[in-house]
């Protein structure tokens, strides 16, 4: 049985088109000049070296503000010291086992006095009648009045040691991570937009300079006011560059790499922790700490100026001339011939148009009918709306999950260094992990069972018996392992889900709900204080709840990255080979 002329006609009409769609779009210059040739490994390599810096800013404040042991300082010099049965000579050689919440030191001075000494308060006693821990009689007790002694084993000169923020002051030194993260949030939302409408390599500079700027600015704070505004600034300037650099490298690198690329962006992040630990541990003073790390990616501005616009922001703002250019820059860097001709990346109607652009001197000609975007138009139809809230969900979850592990982490005991160091490190083998599963099971086949994944965990660390620590350990590194994974792939699984003319806005939304994350993890882990497992309880519901939604969003393996939203809005909806093979039983039992 043979088909019709008309059905054959039909039939043929469709599948070319179809064809024809998908080879006219810019996706076609990584087929024609390679997918990560010299050109691409350059750009990358040298933007993800950037992105070090990203994790470093994120983390320093973990040794900035340190807290050392410390207590009330007292009048006079002192002799002799107690704690309990331990005796020294003088409080520096007894704070660093001094535990806050325990009892006081007691001290001697030159001039016979004896003190009570605590975190907060000064104890004087009142005609001792011999030195010892125990003391019955009456004590006049007052504040410390901005007088304190610090433990320099550890820290030995931090924010907190030079501003004295304890005591009353504690909230300040507590106040600094939040107010960064506040900035991270504002960073992501206005460097994403302002990306889609100005380019991504003039955001890329700005926030490179301004992350070495102000980095090194903050070493030289001469108060606490002065020190958060300059973090909030820096913050912002963090997230822009971190947001941005995964539209970039995405846009850059071709689909068969692209897995691997936007994944290792997350590995330059957990670097950036390592450095943090290792720098942490071998400078004990603040703002030389500061000034070391903000310097360690500087070579980085010697050639960010030389970085070229992504094809597709060229395309999509009808910069046909620079796509010309552009392209034959990549060909000739390759080694390649330059073949391509840029109105070839358009559809057959726009392609005239394309051509006399091409021909102007004009650097760019705007669209008088061109749209303004804003975050709106990632609720566009009821299948975008439903989709981002999907999307922003994992971003939450990624980042709620992560912190609330992490954060659980601090019970470990040991060196604290070395703690944070194997913190960043444990998180390679599972973008490796990701990478590998993503590219042979596909985006959504990966992060909808990794959340799943780490709902179970939570669960299980619920009824795991409290003698079985081994078990719950083992449980508590699987959860965060499995959302990790999920927390690694978004990035990418979002700038496949949305076009180019939103892309960085979809990322930089999303990194926004993940800082809103990182800022509820905090007050969720407080939450152990009314029962224990509540934290896993909570974080346990909402991944298995947020993976199964994940099951609902579309799969973007192997698919050319979208232009317009009416191509993002079709993804998951093209007519399958399946169908495409009942059509024409269709018509052969027609004819």
């Amino acid at each position: 049985m043979v088909l019709t002329a008309p059905a054959a006609r039909r039939r043929t009409g469709s599948l070319d088109a179809r064809t024809h769609r998908h080879k006219m779009t810019v996706e076609r210059v990584f087929d024609e000049l390679g997918h990560f040739k010299r050109f691409q490994a350059c750009l990358y390599f040298a933007a993800v070296f950037q992105a070090v810096a990203c994790g470093i800013h994120y983390l320093a404040s973990v040794f900035l503000v340190d807290t050392p042991h410390f207590v009330c300082s007292v009048p006079g010099n002192i002799t002799d010291v107690l704690y309990y049965n331990l005796t020294a000579h003088s409080l520096e050689d007894i704070l660093p086992v001094f535990k806050s919440g325990t009892g006081p030191l007691v001290v001697k001075t030159a001039e016979g006095e004896q003190w009570e000494l605590s975190r907060c308060r000064c104890a004087l006693r009142i005609n001792p009648k011999g030195f010892s821990y125990e003391f019955d009689g009456n004590k006049t007790v007052k504040t410390c009045d901005g007088n304190f002694v610090y433990d320099h084993t550890e820290v030995y000169q931090s924010i907190v040691t030079d501003w004295d923020l304890v005591c009353e002051k504690e909230w300040l030194a507590k106040l600094c991570q939040p107010t960064f993260m506040l900035g991270v949030l504002v960073g992501a939302l206005v460097f994403g937009d302002t990306a889609d409408r100005i380019g991504r390599v003039k955001i890329l500079m700005f926030t490179s300079f301004c992350q070495f700027g102000l980095g090194v600015a903050v070493a030289f704070s001469g108060n606490y006011y002065v020190f958060v505004v300059l973090r909030f600034l820096l913050a912002m300037a963090s997230s822009g560059y971190l947001v941005v650099v995964f539209v970039y490298v995405t846009e850059f690198t071709g689909n068969k790499v692209r897995t691997w690329t936007s994944m290792h962006v997350h590995a330059a992040f957990a670097v950036g922790i390592m450095v943090v630990a290792l720098t942490g541990y071998l400078v004990r003073v603040w703002w030389i700490y500061q000034i070391i790390l903000s310097i360690c990616t500087s070579p980085f501005l010697l050639f960010c100026w030389k970085f070229p616009e992504t094809p597709f922001f060229l395309m999509a703002k009808r910069r046909y001339k620079d796509t010309q250019t552009l392209l034959e820059s990549i060909a000739h860097f390759n080694g390649l011939e330059c073949r391509l001709k840029a109105e070839e990346l358009l559809e057959p109607e726009e392609r005239e148009n394309g051509r006399v652009l091409l021909e102007q001197e004009s650097e760019e000609l705007p669209s008088q009918s061109e749209k303004k975007l804003s975050i709106l138009d990632l609720f566009c139809s009821v299948r975008m709306a439903g989709r981002t809230c999907t999307v922003w969900a994992i971003w939450f979850i990624g980042s709620l999950g992560y912190y609330v592990f992490s954060l659980g982490a601090v019970n470990l005991g040991g060196n604290q260094y070395f703690n944070l160091f194997i913190a960043g490190a444990v998180e390679l083998p599972s973008y490796l992990i990701g990478c590998l599963a993503m590219d042979r099971i596909g985006r959504k086949k990966t992060c909808a069972p990794a959340l799943l994944l780490a709902g179970v965990a939570c669960m299980l660390i619920i009824v795991v018996p409290a003698d079985i620590e081994v078990l719950a350990i083992a449980l508590s590194m699987t959860g965060k392992f499995a959302i990790a994974i999920a927390f690694g792939l978004i990035y990418l699984y979002t700038c496949e889900l949305y076009p180019t003319i939103i892309r960085t806005l979809a990322v930089g939304s999303g990194s926004m709900m993940c800082r809103v994350g990182s800022v509820v993890a905090p007050f969720c882990v407080y939450l152990a204080d009314v029962w224990v497992y509540l934290p896993q309880l909570i974080v346990g519901i909402l991944a298995f709840i947020i993976g199964v939604l994940a099951l609902l969003l579309p799969e973007t393996l192997g698919r050319p990255l979208t232009t317009t939203l009416e191509e993002a809005e079709a993804l998951g909806h093209e007519p399958s080979k399946k169908k495409d093979g009942l059509e024409m039983k269709q018509h052969e039992v027609k004819a």
